[in-house]
């Protein structure tokens, strides 16, 4: 049975708002991927249907035990739809957002084609950008993120 997407969404926006109050008290350290999907010069972000709304680098959290790559293919599998990418680690970025003590493993991925398949509960939207226009209203690993991959040009 598929679960309506209004109620996904509704789903979505309360475990982030749940969860915001769990890290306020308890500051965990959390370990997730970050995955700079690009297309020639371009490369994507997306805007969430949960928490700030911000344009990000698309990515999610690690399961126990989980390989950060394999986390990352998981993620993008699940929320774009991308297979069959090139993969290339680009680092780690370390950073307190929402009171969490994250560890983001960073990646880049060339997807065969620039057609995406969104997972529109979690995600409202997704654009291509130039690195050089990028929009004002970005989240917090956006730019470390765009760093790590300079770093490696």
């Amino acid at each position: 049975m598929q679960i309506p997407l209004g109620a996904r969404r509704l789903a979505y926006r309360t475990a982030f708002r749940w969860l915001t109050l769990v890290w306020l008290v308890r500051r965990p350290s959390k370990e997730g991927v970050k995955c700079l999907i690009v297309n020639g010069d371009r490369f994507l972000l997306v805007r969430h249907t949960y928490g700030d709304r911000v344009w990000d680098v698309p990515g999610g959290a690690l399961k126990r035990g989980e390989d950060p790559l394999a986390a990352a293919q998981r993620e993008m599998r699940e929320e774009l739809g991308i297979a069959g990418a090139r993969w290339t680690p680009l680092g780690a970025v370390h950073g307190v957002v929402h009171h969490r003590r994250d560890t983001i493993h960073c990646f880049a991925a060339e997807p065969p084609s620039d057609a995406l398949q969104l997972d529109l509960g979690e995600l409202e939207t997704a654009r291509w950008f130039d690195p050089a226009q990028l929009p004002a209203d970005v989240a917090p690993y956006v730019g470390p993120v765009l760093s790590l991959r300079a770093q490696q040009r």
